[in-house]
């Protein structure tokens, strides 16, 4: 992590996309719904939809994380924030699926995704409040 001047715009445009991502989600499963060709689609999207939020928070708190291990320090923060234990570990294992989908190749099914999202939909709104924008 690097200390940074605050950065509310940067913010606002990250909570912007959080948004945008969330209800072509939402509307992609209205249209589509939830199978296992879709899986990882929906899984990364959540991904971004809540490392969107995290970084927002980070930059209005003047953090912003750098290198190897950014996911992992963007991850971490949400302990900063007070989330609990789970919501950090299930947030961190969507960080290593999402590297193993980019990187190696792996297939996640249906009824992962519809934890992700469901997961996604509870914590989207925690942090969106806890940023106040």
């Amino acid at each position: 992590m690097r200390k940074v001047s605050s950065n509310p715009e940067r913010a606002k445009s990250l909570v912007k996309e959080a948004e945008r991502k969330l209800k072509v989600i939402y509307r992609q499963i209205k249209v589509l719904g939830i199978d296992d060709e879709l899986a990882n689609e929906y899984i990364l999207m959540c991904y971004d939809c809540l490392m969107f939020l995290v970084r927002a928070k980070m930059l209005l708190s003047g953090y912003y994380a750098i290198g190897n291990h950014a996911h992992e320090a963007e991850v971490s923060y949400l302990k900063i924030l007070n989330f609990n234990k789970a919501y950090v570990q299930f947030l961190d294992k969507m960080r290593y699926y999402r590297n193993g989908m980019l990187y190696y190749g792996t297939k996640l099914d249906r009824e992962y995704a519809k934890k992700v999202i469901k997961f996604t939909e509870k914590i989207y709104f925690k942090l969106r409040k806890i940023l106040g924008l």
